[in-house]
């Protein structure tokens, strides 16, 4: 992989009681520097200053002093922490480089003590520490969130199907309307030409002319008023229909869903924060302690050295006494002023770094539990809001079936109401009905007849016609729908992979990397080193799931040519450090750290020869603006010349 190229600006680095150093101003560049010295010559202390001011947590004070500043200049731009003892331990402020510097301490500050670096020879669970940084429970809440508005606009489109169905028979509905409506308009004209010719021909007085027609006028509006209350009465029983199956729907679902014993959200709850809390502790412990066996070690360091300066110079014409006496060399204690074995104290170190290699894990493992509760949580809480929302839905189905009946039975009481007027107004004008006018008042009933119907015919029709309107619109919408529904799914797709892309990612930088410097670094009979990505079933709430992890694999030939797959237990010491920081490099990368923070910082490389630390540290100048390496003299003297060197801090 390729990271674009940047311009880089120089940079100075002002540090006051950081871990060994009590005052200090260095100038840098960009590119490769290295800081040669021997140990206790403050390059590891220089680095905690870095990281300080880039935003790492992992920084000691010094250990007598109160306050700690440090401040970079970078590009124009500065950027200053400063650190004092409180309470309840070291408070910081300021305004570093990063606001979150959990990508960079993982994979961009590669001290001795850099858990990503460590995790191939403790055996660490390498995918844990590549997607530690990733929030995966937000991302689920995202994915949750996007997967209901997915279906909400299936199911848009679904209705629109429905309604384009729907569409040719409205049409073909308003044609026949429009049709009987020019029969009816036909019908009446020829009833109203019969009737005016009629009416010619018969003499009636205006007094019983006015009677009939007031009646009949009467009787139009209330077989009207009738035929609009049955139309209603209709609708009505449909819609109660519809909601007493949907009522049924509703209970069967509800049936159906897993019980939610009631706490029991609560209980997980409540165990996630009790976890976070001991996690929260156990991470200040690992902390606290990281401090205190950085500052030993630099004590350490610094008391050797003195020892070695005092024997040269009781020793000047050889240096045997020295190697003879450094199986016994003391030192005096920094802690209780005793003099003690320098081998007790590096035990003393060694055993704290186990006891922080074991509160790591168990960190990793409270992680892991509270992963799996939240899963159940979200399980528990999913099942809670579909039982809610089922019982919200089933009580306003409940209410609008009451309503319904009750509408019903008022349309039923108005419906035999206006039968009953309707017969008794046809009674009084069939009574108005005889001798001359007999044939007058069947025209004229016909006429009113023919006028309701054709009334009600073009009701039918405008009813029609706005419903056809509405379903061509709801059709326009489709493209903008399906539009959305594009979008939403890629970024479920997008949401989804996220994580196996940055597995693959990490999998194929390690794979590819790793494959690259083995070349470069020549080791004997060990022909690859590679990661693979495996599925795995696994147990998560109540649901069983495939997860993914990684698997180291070193394949050796021997002498005869013959490959077969070793240990990584089996790694020289040599080839342990080399698989870390490739491993490191490969979180680096596949985060993109670099788009962050440019900046790599190395030290205790002495596990690994001059030479390959010199290839190494020219293989990674391409991926990062700034590379900062601690090295010893003589393997400082391996590396180019071309690269910027500090000697004193």
């Amino acid at each position: 992989m390729e990271i674009q190229k940047r311009e880089h600006a120089d940079g100075q680095l002002y540090v006051k009681n950081i871990a060994g150093i009590q005052k200090t101003s260095v100038e840098f560049s960009p590119g490769v520097t290295i800081l040669v010295g021997r140990n206790a010559t403050n390059r590891t202390s220089f680095l905690q200053a870095m990281m300080a001011a880039l935003g790492s947590e992992n920084v000691a004070m010094k250990g007598d002093a109160d306050e700690a500043e440090v401040e970079l200049t970078l590009g124009g731009n500065t950027y200053t922490r400063r650190l004092r003892r409180g309470s309840n331990g070291v408070v910081a402020d300021g305004e570093p480089y990063l606001d979150d510097p959990t990508l960079a301490d993982l994979f961009a500050f590669l001290l001795e003590s850099n858990e990503a670096r460590r995790a191939v020879a403790t055996g660490q669970d390498l995918r844990e520490l590549i997607m530690r940084p990733i929030d995966t429970d937000e991302i689920q809440a995202e994915i949750d969130q996007l997967v209901d508005e997915r279906e909400s606009l299936k199911q848009e489109l679904s209705e629109i199907d429905e309604l384009k169905g729907e569409l040719p028979e409205l049409e073909r509905e308003r044609t026949r309307l429009r049709e009987r409506i020019e029969d009816k308009k036909s019908e009446l004209a020829e009833t109203e030409e019969e009737l005016e010719a009629t009416e010619r021909t018969v003499e009636e007085t205006r007094e019983e002319k006015s009677e009939v027609e007031e009646k009949l006028a009467e009787l139009r509006s209330k077989r009207s008023n009738l035929d609009d209350v049955r139309y209603d009465l209709e609708t009505e029983r449909e819609s109660l229909q519809s909601l007493e199956a949907e009522r049924q729907e509703l209970e069967t679902k509800e049936e159906e869903l897993p019980a939610v014993p009631t706490g029991e959200i609560e209980e997980r709850d409540a165990d996630i924060r009790r976890l976070r809390q001991q996690k929260q502790e156990l991470e200040a412990e690992v902390n606290e302690l990281q401090s205190v066996i950085g500052f030993n070690e630099e004590m350490l360091d610094d008391a050797e050295s003195s020892t070695f300066a005092g024997l040269a110079e009781a020793e000047p014409e050889t240096g045997a006494p020295t190697d003879q006496l450094l199986d016994d060399e003391e030192v005096t204690c920094w802690t209780c002023g005793s003099t003690v074995d320098a081998e007790q104290i590096e035990a003393t170190v060694g055993r704290l770094r186990e006891l922080s290699q074991t509160k790591v894990s168990e960190v990793n493992r409270l992680k892991s539990d509270i992963d799996e509760l939240q899963s159940e949580k979200r399980e528990l809480e999913q099942a809670q809001r579909e039982r809610d929302r089922l019982k919200r839905r089933l009580d306003e189905v409940d209410r609008e079936i009451e309503e319904t009946e009750t509408r019903i039975e008022e349309l039923q009481s108005r419906r035999d109401e206006l039968t009953g007027e309707v017969e008794s107004i046809e009674a009084e004008v069939d009574e108005l009905e005889g001798g001359d006018y007999s044939e007058v008042l069947d025209l004229h009933k016909e006429a009113n007849q023919l006028e309701y119907e054709l009334g009600k015919l073009e009701s039918d029709l405008d009813r029609v016609e706005s419903d056809i309107v509405d379903i061509e619109a709801r059709i326009d919408e489709e493209s903008d729908v399906n539009a959305q529904l594009d979008e939403v799914s890629d970024e479920i797709e997008t949401l989804r992979t996220k994580i196996e892309r940055i597995e693959q990612e990490a999998v194929e930088q390690f794979n590819e990397h790793m494959d690259t410097v083995l070349k470069l670094l020549e080791y004997a009979n060990l022909d690859r080193i590679w990661l693979e990505r495996v599925q795995r079933e696994v147990r998560e709430g109540r649901r069983t799931v495939s997860k993914s992890t990684f698997e180291l694999h070193v394949v050796r030939t021997t002498d005869s040519g013959v490959a077969y797959e070793d240990t990584v237990g089996h790694l020289s010491e040599s080839e342990r450090e080399v698989t870390g920081l490739v491993f490191a490099l490969a979180g680096y990368l596949a985060h993109e750290v670099y788009d962050d923070v440019p900046f790599i910082l190395l030290d205790s490389l002495e596990a690994i020869d001059s030479e390959r630390i010199a290839t190494l540290v020219g293989y990674l100048t391409d991926y990062t603006g700034y590379l900062f390496v601690a090295l010893l003299p003589e393997d400082a003297a391996a590396l180019s010349d071309d690269y910027e060197r500090l000697s004193e801090i």
